[in-house]
């Protein structure tokens, strides 16, 4: 339960910086660097740094791209 919770607050790190970067491809490769680096600290801990890297990168990949559609106004 406890590497869960820090999972999800990792991820959730990730998609809150994701949107640093002031073009769409900057959002995304800002928040994909972020998630990955993120993810496989805390996959270290669990064991599998490269699995959390990947779910880092995605999940980071995905808060860079949400991230520049809400400040191009995609959403309300």
């Amino acid at each position: 339960m406890k590497s869960i919770s820090i999972l999800f607050l990792a991820a959730m790190i990730a998609v809150v910086l994701s949107g640093c970067g002031s073009t769409p491809r900057a959002s995304v490769a800002s928040g994909t660097a972020m998630g990955a680096a993120t993810g496989a600290a805390i996959g270290s801990f669990s064991g599998n740094a490269g699995r959390g890297a990947l779910i880092g990168a995605g999940v980071g990949a995905l808060g860079g791209v949400l991230a520049d559609e809400h400040r191009r106004g995609s959403f309300d």
